[in-house]
């Protein structure tokens, strides 16, 4: 299961400290904590901008459902990940966007080739 970012103190520390990596269908933040960690901690976000509550649910499950399995390929333990939704992710299969995120994630040296 999952491990979630749940205080707003901890999306603003990623948000500021972190770095940013320019998605197709996301914004990915990601924070290295240094802490020996079990596991890395996702968060994510989907404003109004996307639309009403159903694309914005949609565009939150495709992100869980991507960094879920994209998580057993992480290098790191001590990563703190905030995906934020782009317009236009609700349009899209879900292999789509695991396929564009795994790719900047091994772009950027934290997660392994398939």
């Amino acid at each position: 299961m999952l491990q979630t970012l749940q205080k707003p103190w901890q999306f603003r520390l990623v948000y500021r400290n972190g770095k940013k990596i320019d998605c197709k269908y996301a914004v990915l933040f990601y924070y290295r904590t240094g802490e020996s960690a079990d596991g890395p901690r996702f968060g994510v976000v989907a404003s109004k901008r996307l639309g009403g509550a159903v694309k914005r649910n949609r565009a939150k499950r495709l992100l869980r459902e991507t960094i879920g399995e994209t998580s057993r390929r992480l290098i790191h333990n001590d990563l703190w990940i905030v995906l934020v939704a782009r317009s236009g992710i609700t349009d899209i299969k879900r292999q789509e966007v695991q396929a564009d995120i795994s790719r900047k994630l091994e772009n950027e040296g934290l997660c392994g080739r398939i």
